[in-house]
């Protein structure tokens, strides 16, 4: 069997009517199996992940992302979160008998089909880039859709869509489409009010200020329960585990006369990316088997992954 991840990313996370509408969307298409949904609402986002044989789980993530496009007006929206778009990131990843290169051709035909049925401006990312200015979402989401779509007409030529229209749709913005392997988002939230700790914090750990591999960390605030968080993303937990950024995060805390109050996983993991009791060394604040993706893929699947 040919299999697929799809972990899609929209920007509504306050609303369970449209959160459900859109998991349902999902749903409705034999063959693509929602696995999880985890919804955030300081970042004011979901993420549905769903996998399944190709064909039917582009349909499904199709209609996933065409009822977020008809139940979200980013004109309206706030959160901490950076977003270009409704139906904000998708991402196709390669889980068994699919190669890298098949699952960054399967996200450019999705891609196309979202420019043209959806009406939205796609920017291609990672394996699924057609240049090589544009292989990381941080750089497309950078500024968000200002920065993307200038009002003044003086873009850079290289950051027009790949396809879909040159301008962002009016409600729903725009939309990046990618393939990559497997990415662990993991968020700490510190026992500080301080943004500016965490702030600090992430600009010590992630990869692009020469901290930890295949990191990615923000430092923000959140208002629902007044405490400073460091959002990632693990890009390769091979190079670094979530238990080695815990580690990381703790020393600098303390450094900062504060500490790790609790973390979080967003969506699903790998077993191979977990310490032996995820609940107490990683501080999370809801594990059970259900949070691990092998677990579910067998249960909702039938199919033993071997990742």
């Amino acid at each position: 069997m040919k299999l697929a991840e799809c972990v899609l990313n929209v920007s509504e996370g306050r609303d369970p009517a449209r959160i459900d509408r859109i998991g349902g969307a999902a749903r409705s298409v034999p063959g693509c199996h929602l696995l999880d949904v985890h919804s955030d609402w300081d970042h004011h986002r979901s993420v549905f992940t769903m996998v399944g044989e190709p064909d039917p789980l582009v349909e499904g993530v199709l209609e996933a992302s065409r009822a977020a496009v008809e139940l979200i007006d980013l004109r309206r929206h706030r959160g901490v979160h950076p977003r270009i778009g409704a139906a904000d990131v998708v991402p196709f990843i390669p889980l068994g008998g699919l190669t890298m290169d098949e699952c960054a051709e399967l996200a450019r035909d999705f891609g196309r089909r979202v420019g043209s049925e959806l009406g939205l401006p796609v920017f291609l990312y990672e394996a699924a880039s057609l240049g090589s200015d544009r292989v990381s979402l941080p750089e497309i989401r950078r500024g968000g859709l200002k920065a993307l779509f200038p009002s003044d007409g003086t873009g850079d030529a290289r950051r027009y869509p790949d396809f879909g229209p040159t301008a962002p749709h009016e409600t729903a913005g725009a939309v990046a489409v990618g393939a990559r392997g497997i990415l662990i988002a993991f968020n700490v939230l510190l026992a500080s009010p301080e943004p500016a700790i965490a702030r600090s914090i992430a600009r010590q750990i992630r990869e692009s200020n020469g901290g930890l591999d295949g990191v990615r960390a923000l430092g923000l605030y959140l208002e629902s329960c007044n405490r400073a968080q460091i959002s990632m993303n693990l890009t390769d937990y091979r190079r670094t585990s979530p238990l080695q950024v815990i580690e990381a995060i703790r020393r600098r805390a303390r450094l900062e006369a504060t500490a790790i109050e609790e973390s979080e996983l967003v969506g699903l993991a790998p077993r191979g990316a977990l310490p032996a009791d995820p609940k107490a060394e990683l501080l999370l604040n809801d594990f059970g088997p259900e949070r691990i993706l092998e677990v579910r893929v067998r249960e909702e699947v039938g199919v033993e992954l071997q990742l």
